[in-house]
């Protein structure tokens, strides 16, 4: 059983999930590239994706090893610190490849969790 933090976490990951992909559909990287604020709204997502995954249940991390829970949590520091090495291809990468399975992860762990959404 999920804790509440644990919970708040995963439902944090799903919103900002939804709101990254919500901000770069029918967007081409090249305009997504060129969109200060989509850019910035995207990263800031990722910021939160990261750090709920640190408040995310140990059951729910091992019951998921395929998931880079270590370098999700890891990722920002990369947004927040080393800013200047972030491509807007790499956000862009993120949002597109990696994204989608924690998000499926994620609605999995609720789904089974009773209180879940």
């Amino acid at each position: 059983m999920l804790s509440e933090r644990g919970r708040r976490a995963l439902l944090g990951i799903v919103e900002s999930i939804e709101a990254a992909q919500d901000f770069v559909v029918g967007l081409r990287l090249d305009e997504f590239s060129t969109d200060r604020r989509n850019l910035y709204a995207v990263t800031r997502c990722l910021e939160i994706v990261s750090e709920a995954s640190r408040r995310v249940d140990a059951g729910t991390r091992e019951r998921h090893p395929h998931i880079a829970w270590r370098q999700i949590a890891n990722a920002g520091n990369v947004y927040r610190h080393e800013y200047d090495i972030v491509s807007p291809g790499m956000i862009w990468r993120t949002v597109q490849e990696d994204l989608p399975d924690l998000l499926i992860v994620c609605r999995a762990e609720l789904t089974r969790s009773p209180g879940g959404s």
